[in-house]
């Protein structure tokens, strides 16, 4: 599959979990469907189109993260009102990811999407972006940085990476004197035309932070570098 490494990263970001919504919590990284709507952002497709896009790439495209720092949250509190309202409003807590910097895996499983695909990989490498891309909310503006493209060839059996992991996948034996981090997320992999993501298309992963490694067993992807990836 045609593949691509870029550097995401921002001051700020928040990719909310969709049971948090009085006090908005955010994943620790940025989802799938998430990824979706900055590639959006970057081809400058507008929202309506964004629409019927959205299931198609959700299917058509894998990726993968990797954490390449301390993963850091801060809670702040806004008052959000309506222009018309003039009633006192309590303030609302919402958490965002500090200084998040992450190497994304990006692959092309279904050819339908090359087109899109190969136009935000050469805006990435550009350094362009029709709309400005962000971290979850319109506060939150996004880097992209171009690393490497290439392949990715699927393999079978034991592997290391740096990037997540699928839970049934983790070789735990081999982390039982860790010294390092180890997160659980459970993350959406795919969005209806309806901007609805569907509970049955998630899915449990384990990553390791500070660019640390994990070792599993099962279906992975080899990149050209050499590097190893579970990819979603």
């Amino acid at each position: 599959m045609k593949g691509v490494l870029f550097e995401l990263k921002g001051n700020w970001a928040h990719f909310r979990k969709p049971e948090t919504n009085n006090n908005p919590l955010t994943h620790d990284f940025i989802t799938k469907t998430a990824l979706i709507g900055l590639i959006g952002s970057v081809l400058g497709i507008e929202r309506n189109a964004m629409k019927n896009l959205f299931p198609t790439l959700s299917d058509d495209l894998l990726y993968g993260v990797r954490i390449n720092n301390a993963v850091k949250k801060e809670s702040w509190a806004f008052t959000l009102r309506k222009v018309i309202d003039v009633l006192d409003r309590a303030p609302k807590q919402m958490e965002f990811l500090k200084n998040p910097v992450n190497t994304i895996a990006l692959a092309l499983r279904d050819e339908n999407s090359t087109e899109n695909f190969e136009r935000f990989v050469n805006a990435v490498e550009r350094s362009e972006a029709k709309f400005t891309p962000v971290l979850g909310l319109h506060n939150c503006p996004a880097e992209l940085k171009f690393l490497t493209g290439g392949e990715f060839q699927e393999r079978e059996g034991e592997f290391v990476t740096k990037g997540f992991v699928k839970e049934k996948q983790l070789d735990v034996g081999k982390l039982l004197t860790a010294k390092f981090r180890l997160g659980v997320e459970r993350v959406p992999t795919y969005q209806n035309n309806d901007f609805w993501n569907l509970p049955e298309r998630y899915e449990r992963v384990i990553y390791p932070s500070e660019n640390y490694e994990v070792f599993g067993r099962g279906e992975f992807y080899e990149f050209t570098d050499g590097s190893q990836w579970m990819l979603i």
